[in-house]
């Protein structure tokens, strides 16, 4: 129908237009059938556009904090069965950290799980197109430090298998890549997996030699509680963010030592010891002690004769 001027109207016809398609989502999984990924160029040119999505979700961000705890919604709303960390409680949070509502709002994390799930197709790609150059070491990388930031273990380990046992027997890595790789995997082993035999042999089949991966087994192999805090406190975000894999089982441990051991013990110790507040140890752990004045913890009271 003519419009005013004796124009048509074009409203029709744009709602007839077919909706912007979002590039990662458009890409079908090469299992599945879709087999664009196979061709070498188009695997470079996605994985162009999959860090475009990253950077602009690290930029959304803004500061570092926020980029970790951006992190950590996704490991809560994806993870959460599995992770070993606690959730915050909401009288541990600061004023600046989100609400619950807020952690569990799958809009705050729908540009990282578009990446990641964008990241598995490539693999995929990659696997069925049997590349193995400096494109597919970068692009396994980049997919294995992202999800171990993110606790994803079902995506990480066999990535790191697959880059170890076939990428690097035609393409070799360079031992700085090879000491990282090797690292996170050794980790995993010792702290997810609870093999440390394993992550032993891991460690000497690649000629391992790395003071803090020694100092992490030596600390999980003996229950040293103290050394396993003081060394998670002084690596990478990434190795860290592994050891927490064994987090409960250490603070059990721990907690268990000073219920054997002490009368009382000061809070903040107690607390470095088992790299948890106060609060969450009364609240998920049930620790029956009590807080006296002075942060003096009172493990136990001697009964008078």
């Amino acid at each position: 129908m003519p419009g005013k001027g004796g124009k048509a109207s074009s409203a029709p016809w744009g709602r007839l237009r077919a909706p912007r398609e979002d590039p990662l989502q458009s890409m079908g999984l090469p299992s599945k059938g879709d087999k664009r990924l196979l061709d070498f160029k188009t695997q470079e040119k996605y994985y162009t556009k999959i860090m475009e999505r990253y950077m602009s979700f690290c930029t959304d961000a803004g500061k570092p904090n926020e980029l970790i705890r951006r992190f950590s919604l996704l490991e809560v709303t994806d993870d959460d069965a599995s992770s070993s960390t606690p959730s915050p409680s909401p009288s541990s949070k600061s004023a600046n950290e989100p609400s619950a509502a807020t952690l569990q709002n799958p809009d705050n994390t729908k540009a990282i799980t578009d990446v990641m799930m964008a990241l598995r197709k490539l693999r995929e790609g990659i696997v069925a197109s049997k590349r193995t150059d400096d494109f597919s070491i970068q692009a396994y990388i980049f997919s294995i430090r992202l999800a171990v930031l993110i606790k994803q273990p079902e995506s990480y380990h066999p990535a790191i298998l697959h880059l170890l046992r076939y990428i690097a027997f035609f393409h070799p890595l360079t031992s700085i890549e090879i000491q990282e790789i090797v690292g996170y995997l050794i980790l995993d082993t010792a702290c997810r997996r609870k093999e440390l035999a394993e992550a032993y042999n891991i460690r000497y089949k690649y000629q391992t030699k790395d003071t803090k991966l020694d100092l992490v087994l030596h600390a999980i192999t003996h229950d040293n509680y103290i050394l396993f805090q003081r060394v998670k406190d002084d690596v990478d975000r990434h190795r860290a963010k592994l050891m927490e894999w064994a987090d409960d089982d250490i603070r059990l441990h721990a907690l268990k030592c000073f219920g054997r051991s002490y009368l009382g013990v000061d809070l903040a110790f107690l607390e470095m010891a088992t790299g948890t507040k106060w609060k969450d140890l009364k609240e998920k752990d049930g620790v029956g002690w009590e807080l006296e004045e002075g942060d003096r913890v009172t493990i136990r009271k001697i009964r008078a004769r």
